[in-house]
């Protein structure tokens, strides 16, 4: 039986100059994508403004109160979607350098785990602008005192949606992350249950530190929270923890393996030995 000896290590340098070239495709990437979206900045910025504007009384509008915010936001906002329309690259430039040191049963693993990650971060964003921001804004529209104007800073606005589609897509990525959690055994789907409670504390308590003070806004990100919490759970009481060596029990090798891992070890060595 012929075994072929281990493919020879990069040296780190080389590691190093993969690492920035993927860097730097990603880079490119996003150049490329806010070049294109540049002539349609406002547009995507009246996309974005959208949910309030439609919440707004009769001619009420928003306001720059900063003599460039009106060039500047709108080409801002257009880099910010440039980012993450580049996400998907940018995770596969990842996996691509990170792949080659994995074991076919972690590399079967991650590869689902990336491409969910990437769908529920822009699921929990679809989620912020399409739920979230109607109500939140015509809350905060309708509590507004009689007699006073609403007209946001569009620099503001843009710091609080933002802060907002962070927020919820990061939310949104509980699932992958219990589920990674459960399948490299670091936690079981038992302790996930036991510690329920102190979850549901912790999502309330996250929804009032990354939402405005509003009730509505902070229950709109607990409740997501909390119920992706059990969904990872139910997904990863299906998964479960990938199997281990340390898990199966201990079999002295036969002597065909015997032979076989001798085999390895001698075609190693030579290897070894037989480089410059």
């Amino acid at each position: 039986m012929h075994v072929y000896p281990p493919p020879p290590e990069q040296p780190f340098t080389a590691h190093l100059v993969e690492l920035r070239n993927r860097l730097l495709r990603v880079l490119a990437a996003v150049v490329v994508i806010f070049l294109i979206l540049m002539p349609f900045a406002n547009d995507l910025y009246t996309l974005l403004a959208r949910p309030l504007l439609q919440v707004l009384p009769s001619g009420g509008t928003m306001i720059a109160t900063e003599v460039i915010s009106p060039f500047l936001i709108p080409f801002k906002f257009a880099f910010m979607v440039a980012v993450f329309m580049a996400m998907p690259l940018a995770l596969h430039q990842t996996w691509s350098f990170i792949a080659p040191a994995l074991f076919q049963q972690e590399r079967r693993m991650m590869i689902p785990l990336l491409i969910s990650s990437i769908l529920l971060f822009y699921a929990g964003m679809a989620f912020a602008y399409f739920v979230v921001f109607p109500m939140v804004f015509g809350f905060m529209v309708g509590a507004a005192p009689a007699g006073v104007a609403v007209m946001t800073d569009i620099s503001k606005y843009l710091d609080f949606v933002m802060t907002l589609f962070m927020a919820f897509g990061l939310t949104f990525e509980v699932p992958g992350v219990v589920v990674l959690l459960v399948k490299m055994g670091w936690v079981s789907v038992a302790k996930l249950k036991e510690i329920r409670p102190y979850v549901i504390v912790g999502a309330f308590v996250i929804g009032a530190i990354f939402t405005p003070p509003d009730i509505i806004s902070q229950f709109m990100l607990a409740m997501p929270l909390w119920l992706l919490y059990e969904l990872g759970i139910i997904i990863s009481g299906f998964v479960g923890k990938t199997a281990t060596p340390e898990d199966e029990p201990y079999r002295p090798l036969d002597e065909a393996e015997m032979e076989q891992e001798f085999d390895r070890m001698e075609a190693a060595e030579k290897h070894e030995q037989d480089k410059p």
